[in-house]
């Protein structure tokens, strides 16, 4: 029985909206976006689109939070002090590497962005809820700790290895229309 089977109906009500949210948000913006398309776009009554979510604005953080667990769960490589230190931070790399790879993910990404362009508190809210770089810094400070990394600053280390990949992973693919 596949996942969608076994969701219940209102979860599956759910999951149509988000859909149809992210589409509407891609095409025409936050501001252009209405939730009377998106209850056309979701096949699904507009009083059904306000049971789940209050507004647009809950609406958006809704996808906001979905990216977030996307990139939070992702991120879940823990330290494995039995690993080579090669291997375990290419294990860490690709985890992050896997998202960026991933259309469904980069289109979720590049629509949330150019929003959290447009209004610095959704940019907060979002940055709120990422919590992948304290994973990556408890990574380089456990190997520090091991004595397999000499790391000064863990939470600059992960800054910068983040940043090395995302320069060769996000931000090429965030402009290209598709990956």
């Amino acid at each position: 029985m596949s996942i969608e089977n076994k969701m219940s109906v209102t979860e599956r009500k759910k999951k149509q909206i988000l859909e149809a949210a992210i589409a509407e948000f891609q095409e025409r913006g936050f501001a252009g976006a209405s939730m009377d398309r998106i209850s056309e776009r979701a096949q699904v009554s507009k009083r059904t689109v306000y049971n789940h979510f209050e507004s647009k604005e809950e609406l958006f953080k809704a996808i906001n939070q979905c990216l977030a667990d996307q990139f939070n769960a992702a991120m879940e490589v823990p330290y494995d002090p039995d690993l080579p230190i090669r291997d375990a931070l290419l294990r860490l790399g690709w985890a992050e590497g896997d998202l960026l790879t991933s259309p469904c993910f980069m289109n979720m990404a590049r629509m949330v962005m150019s929003e959290t362009i447009r209004d610095p508190k959704l940019a907060e809210d979002m940055d709120a809820r990422m919590t992948k770089l304290s994973v990556v810094e408890d990574f380089m400070a456990r190997a520090t700790q091991e004595g397999k990394l000499d790391v000064a600053d863990p939470k600059l280390a992960a800054t910068q290895f983040m940043g090395l990949i995302k320069s060769r992973g996000f931000f090429p693919n965030i402009y290209a229309n598709r990956l």
